[in-house]
């Protein structure tokens, strides 16, 4: 722990702020004058201040009233501009805001754009056939007001900042030295990020162009990128060919068999291993290189790898204190209370897996386990879907190989006692029949496999249900039937490596399964709701 926190670069400014009214309002109101619907309210005035515009000049013979109104709305706009701009002002700091060009030309468009309205709205026309060249020349002079066309262009820079301030909610950013990325420093050697984007997607998550100037300006030459998305990437001529990827699949863990082939997305711990060689080789080739880890928010699947290293380099002997510590890390508190570290329960638990091969199995895949699953037994099932596990379709996944799918269907005047038929997809290799036995005593459901699919090393668990979730309103409440379907479009399901099996049994209490881990679903899935899986030998 001490190791890990050895001159880290929180990325703020470390200017002393002091306590003093002006600064106390200038916090207050900052988040008003930088926040995303105040920056959309600002765009919207444009373009109704650029359609006045065009009414005013298409209009020539319009009506005083016409004319006044059109007038007041484009006065009152003009103003919104100017307070919009003192605001900013304000909450900047003159010099920080005035050191952008942009920002002193906007300012200057407003300040030019007012004055013209203002001699145009209270210039008497009456007098206009004594003095026409005065008041041609103030017509055309309106025109001006049409280069806040230009003004969108400053709308869109400050839009885009909050935008990606608001996609990466209270992760911590890095904001200094001209920089305002949602990048952390975890340690410092050690970068979490979030996707560096280009085209729309620049819009709201960290621009690519952006990223490379920043590691090349604080670790030119010595910094290598890992890429944990298996959905996209990008050139790697940008970051001077200093990118490896590792293909894992949203809210899921490391997923190949072969480190650089994307073919396949199953998991595996061998991918986990060969990641961490390859970061201690890139480390210990000189003692200022640096990682910088992202998958798409930065968050899961980064945070998996990053506690993988830590624990690898021996900054942590634990895999929750890893998790606990980069969670601390990656979350400004400052601006929210709301966990920004791995909570996807199977992601957890494979860097607990790896706690174990580190520290058991030196640095090596444990002894390869085959087990023959036997049965799932769902604890305190009430109220989920049906209650009574018919709804339930069932898949287990290995090495991306579907080798068993199931779907329970209802039968009719059913008993505790009554043996439910099952069928399985004509395309599964491996045809099962389950057993599904309401257990009304303990409030539970086991579902029996014969001839169950042997397993070995990775499996992946998926149950989905056929019950559709709707609201039935009675005269005391609303009542959920049917199951609500989270991440990978199910209702829940997780991960596990038959190894790490003992005494022929798993069980995943609600916290350790994906999707009922949320406390958002905690109405529905009850604090005793968990699974144990059964094994036997092959």
């Amino acid at each position: 722990m001490e190791d890990a926190k050895v001159e880290i670069d929180d990325g703020k400014d470390e200017t002393v702020v002091p306590d003093t009214m002006y600064h106390n309002i200038r916090k207050k109101i900052a988040p008003f004058v930088m926040s995303f619907g105040f920056r959309i309210f600002g765009v919207i005035l444009i373009i109704v201040d650029i359609v006045l515009v065009i009414v005013d000049f298409s209009l020539p013979g319009k009506t005083r009233e016409v004319g006044d109104a059109l007038e007041a709305v484009s006065l009152t706009i003009s103003f919104f501009f100017l307070i919009d701009v003192l605001l900013r002002v304000y909450v900047e700091g003159f010099k920080v805001y005035f050191s952008s060009k942009l920002n002193i030309i906007d300012a200057c468009v407003v300040v030019v754009t007012l004055v013209v309205t203002i001699v145009y709205t209270f210039t008497s026309l009456s007098g206009a056939s004594l003095i026409p060249r005065v008041v041609t020349f103030l017509r055309s002079l309106r025109i001006i007001i049409l280069v806040r066309v230009f003004r969108l262009a400053a709308q869109k820079k400050e839009l885009e900042k909050v935008t990606r301030r608001m996609v990466s909610e209270n992760k911590r950013r890095y904001q200094k030295d001209g920089f305002d990325l949602d990048l952390t420093y975890v340690t410092d050697r050690v970068i979490a990020m979030s996707f560096p984007s280009s085209g729309k997607q620049s819009f709201y998550r960290n621009p690519i162009k952006e990223v490379v100037r920043f590691l090349d300006t604080k670790h030119e030459d010595h910094y290598k990128v890992y890429n944990m998305c298996s959905e996209k990437g990008y050139d790697p001529q940008l970051f001077h060919y200093r990118v490896e990827r590792v293909f894992i699949d949203d809210h899921n863990v490391p997923s190949l068999d072969d480190f650089y082939d994307c073919a396949e997305n199953s998991l595996s711990l061998r991918d986990m291993l060969k990641y961490t060689a390859s970061v201690r080789e890139w480390m210990a080739a000189h003692p200022t290189n640096i990682i910088a880890i992202h998958c798409k928010g930065g968050k899961g699947r980064t945070g998996t790898m990053v506690c993988t290293w830590l624990i690898d380099s021996d900054q942590f002997e634990s895999a929750q204190d890893s998790l606990e510590y980069f969670g601390e890390r990656r979350t400004d508190k400052s601006q929210s209370s709301k966990f920004q570290g791995v909570e996807t329960p199977s992601q957890s638990r494979y860097v607990g897996y790896y706690e174990v091969m580190k520290t058991k199995f030196n640095r090596q895949l444990p002894p390869p386990k085959a087990l023959r699953i036997k049965s799932f037994r769902i604890h305190s099932i009430a109220g989920v879907g049906k209650g009574d596990g018919s709804d339930f379709k069932v898949k287990i996944i290995v090495k991306k190989d579907l080798v068993l799918q199931c779907v329970c269907a209802k039968q009719e005047n059913c008993r505790v006692s009554d043996t439910r038929s099952c069928h399985t997809d004509s395309l599964v290799s491996r045809l099962t029949t389950f057993l599904v036995f309401p257990d009304i005593g303990s409030n539970a459901v086991v579902i029996s496999l014969q001839n169950g699919p042997v397993v070995e090393g990775d499996v992946k668990v998926m149950f989905d249900s056929s019950a559709v979730s709707t609201f039935l309103y009675t005269e005391e409440n609303y009542t959920i039937y049917g199951l609500p379907k989270g991440y990978e479009d199910v209702p829940f399901y997780f991960w596990f490596n038959t190894s790490f099996i003992s005494d022929n049994r798993l069980f995943l209490a609600r916290e350790e399964l994906d999707n009922p881990h949320k406390p958002k679903t905690w109405d529905l899935y009850k604090e005793d709701f968990g699974v144990t899986v059964l094994f036997s030998e092959p």
